[in-house]
């Protein structure tokens, strides 16, 4: 994986291959960045990456300004993978590690972008959690957005909060706000 814009465009970021990840595509990455770029200054976001994994989409924020970032997830690789990354290119990540499901009904933080890029083979009952839980417990800045990563062979447009969605080959980004 690459940073594709910023500080550290072009640095390549190879993880250990034990790690239980699928991070997301550069393309796929790009555009959601495009799309965000019009929307965000992400020097003066707030940013909250659930199912972290890789830490692909904390440092592509991190290379583009983005001062305030936490990612959550619950494999210890993981973190500690984030936490060397991080260290290494001297990025403002703070990681937790918890399960996500856990940590959204204990946060009382708000964040103007919330990530999630759950597992692909999640029944439609625990994507549906994740909206539920960030709205329930009032978790997005008045301007804030949650983005669901899952595949194009997911439909969470009847969840409530939902936007809209994007399709990047495979992948698909559904917009709660």
């Amino acid at each position: 994986m690459r940073i594709i814009s910023g500080l550290f465009k072009g640095r390549r970021i190879t993880a250990p291959k034990k790690l239980p990840v699928r991070p997301t595509t550069d393309m796929a990455k790009e555009a959601l960045f495009n799309i965000l770029n019009n929307q965000y200054y992400f020097d003066d976001i707030s940013v909250l990456d659930l199912f972290s994994g890789t830490g692909n989409i904390s440092y592509e924020f991190a290379s583009r300004g983005t001062e305030q970032i936490t990612a959550v997830d619950d494999n210890y690789g993981c973190i500690k993978f984030i936490n060397e990354t991080s260290e290494a290119f001297e990025m403002p990540i703070s990681t937790i590690k918890s399960d996500v499901f856990k940590f959204l009904e204990k946060s009382k933080q708000k964040h103007t972008i919330i990530f999630a890029d759950p597992p692909y083979d999640f029944e439609l009952e625990a994507f549906s959690k994740i909206p539920e839980l960030v709205f329930q417990n009032d978790l997005l800045e008045d301007e804030g957005l949650l983005i669901v990563e899952h595949s194009k062979h997911t439909d969470l447009s009847q969840l409530e909060h939902y936007s809209h969605s994007k399709s990047y080959g495979g992948n698909m980004f559904s917009f709660f706000d």
